[in-house]
């Protein structure tokens, strides 16, 4: 079962990487959930033709992150709603660190597992919204083979300079990303400290990185 719930999860992830082909050009003129329509729909199409991505290219699929989805996210707060009320205790050195490793892991959770994309669809769920509202979750289903996966996204609209909706949490079959890890994260803290889970994020990157090379 948690082999089955992680693929689904890279598949979320996956979906997620297409936020950013086209956000910033729309992010003023369209609804959330018509970006998040289009977008994944162009980046199942990219996937399903590019063999090294699909593949597990650890190089492609770091760029990839750092080029089209870093920008649309709004990293900070996932990580600081992840790690939990130890955040605003943490240096700003240990919230760089916290930051880097985190993103680390989401990318080595999915990178292996992304030739799971074939013969995907999106289906829209209706978007309960009000046209004024800074915060909406925007809900979804990836049709294939199998079960459909749902797949939520929450989204803010952030104002100012590089304005418009970015994503801060993403829900797989009811899961929803930041809380999955949120209580993980809070073993760690309670019986190791921030440093403590530092630690243990550097570890389980170096060996989800050396199990990819094997």
């Amino acid at each position: 079962m948690k082999r089955v719930f992680l693929r689904k999860l890279v598949l979320g992830f996956t979906l997620l990487a297409g936020l950013g082909l086209g956000l910033q050009a729309h992010a003023d003129d369209e609804a959330p959930d018509v970006l998040i329509k289009r977008l994944s729909v162009e980046v199942l199409d990219s996937i399903k033709s590019d063999k090294a991505i699909r593949a597990g290219d650890m190089t492609k699929v770091v760029a990839l992150v750092d080029a089209k989805i870093l920008p649309n996210l709004n990293f900070q707060r996932m990580t600081a709603s992840a790690v939990g009320p130890a955040w605003r205790q943490a240096t700003p050195e240990q919230q760089k660190r916290l930051q880097d490793e985190f993103k680390i892991l989401l990318v080595r959770t999915y990178a292996g597992a992304l030739a799971q994309v074939t013969d995907q669809i999106i289906a829209m769920k209706p978007l309960r919204a009000s046209p004024d509202d800074k915060e909406v979750i925007v809900r979804s289903e990836v049709k294939g083979s199998g079960d459909p996966i749902q797949l939520d996204y929450r989204l803010e609209k952030t104002p100012g300079q590089g304005a418009g909706w970015k994503i801060y949490n993403i829900n797989v079959l009811g899961v929803w990303l930041v809380e999955n890890y949120k209580s993980q994260f809070a073993t760690e803290i309670n019986a190791k400290g921030l440093d403590g889970l530092i630690t243990t994020l550097v570890e389980r990157n170096k060996a989800n990185s050396s199990a990819k090379k094997s």
